[in-house]
């Protein structure tokens, strides 16, 4: 089952940033705003300060599996942009999937869970 849609549009990308709340880490910084929807909806951005765009298509697809694998413990009814920082463009796998998971926690839009 899929709980997550994509924001696709730049107003959907500004109403979060707007509206939103951010919290940031060394690779990523998470903007959350409530949708009223029982789906959430991810937006990735990578700016071309991160590398050429095999970098940036890199690090999309990193946050993008990190967030999938566990999208099961994240609240529903949640607008989320995920903004890749410079450092981001030489992470590997694990350690976007915890920092994706440390701002998740951070934004407390993670359930808690008995396997951490």
């Amino acid at each position: 089952m899929k709980f997550t849609e994509s924001l696709r549009k730049n107003r959907q990308f500004q109403e979060v940033y707007k509206t939103g709340v951010s919290r940031a880490n060394k690779y990523l910084v998470m903007f959350v705003s409530e949708n009223h929807q029982d789906v959430n909806y991810l937006g990735i951005s990578v700016s071309k300060k991160v590398g050429n765009s095999v970098v940036r298509h890199r690090v999309k697809r990193l946050v993008k599996e990190s967030y999938r694998l566990h999208e099961d413990i994240f609240n529903s009814g949640l607008n989320i942009v995920i903004t890749a920082r410079a450092g981001a463009a030489s992470v590997s796998f694990d350690k976007m999937e915890s920092a994706v998971l440390h701002l998740g926690k951070l934004h407390n839009i993670v359930k808690q869970s008995d396997h951490e």
